[in-house]
């Protein structure tokens, strides 16, 4: 005789799937820091390293075990990543400063509030800036700073891309934007409006990922521009 599930089963179904089949438990730990902690990265020594913004700027380091160590910076950093000369490089409201894994802190002054960084395919740290540009740091200090061509775009995140370019938010402006090592920008505009546009990610498909959370979606892009929005 074939058994049928009890009513109840399957009214707990329809209602709540998770009811009858439980997601696996996750144990979270978390660690109190200073203020706002915002930017995080995995540092050359085994520990993470990650910013304090508004209200305490430092830079904080932070073990496996929890063990957290601070150290003050001059502006108000956000960004933060690992550069290709085993030192931790983060972008600040002043500038771009460098911290080595011992707590050295070089700081070198940029004039369009840095937002977001990361490590370019050419060895050089490359950022956001708030007034709309996009800036580049040589490891020796050098910058160069590439105007977005649209106007009050407010550039966040920036990631290299699978095809040896850098791509990046523009947040107001609801583009993504694209930047060769040598400073070449094109931009694609996302569909309809309302768009604030956030992180922006390489994926494991060799397109780029990127948050919209006015519009509460994950939207992903070819390298030859290509839009495809999930809700």
């Amino acid at each position: 005789m074939k058994q049928s599930w009890p009513l109840v089963w399957i009214l707990a179904l329809l209602v709540s799937p998770a009811l009858l089949f439980s997601q696996p438990s996750v144990a979270i730990t978390e660690y109190p820091t200073g203020v706002n902690p915002s930017g995080i990265t995995t540092g050359p020594d085994g520990a993470l390293w990650f910013t304090e913004a508004s209200g305490a700027n430092k830079i904080g380091r932070i073990t496996t075990a929890g063990a957290v160590t601070e150290y003050p910076v001059r502006g108000v950093p956000l960004g933060i990543t690992m550069g290709p000369d085993g030192a931790l490089w983060f972008a600040e409201s002043n500038g771009v400063g460098r911290i080595t894994t011992a707590g050295s802190i070089t700081e070198y002054p940029v004039g369009g509030a840095p937002q977001w960084i990361t490590t370019g395919p050419d060895g050089a740290l490359w950022f956001t800036e708030y007034i709309g540009k996009i800036g580049r740091i040589s490891t020796a200090g050098a910058i160069t700073e590439y105007p977005i061509p649209a106007p009050n775009t407010v550039p966040l995140g920036i990631t290299p891309g699978p095809d040896g370019a850098l791509w990046f938010i523009e947040s107001n402006a609801g583009k993504i934007g694209r930047i060769t090592p040598t400073g070449i920008i094109n931009e694609y505009s996302i569909p309809g409006s309302s768009r604030m546009l956030g992180g922006i990610a390489t994926g494991p498909d060799g397109a780029l990922w990127f948050t919209d959370f006015y519009s509460n979606m994950i939207a992903r892009i070819t390298t030859a521009g290509a839009i495809t929005e999930y809700q």
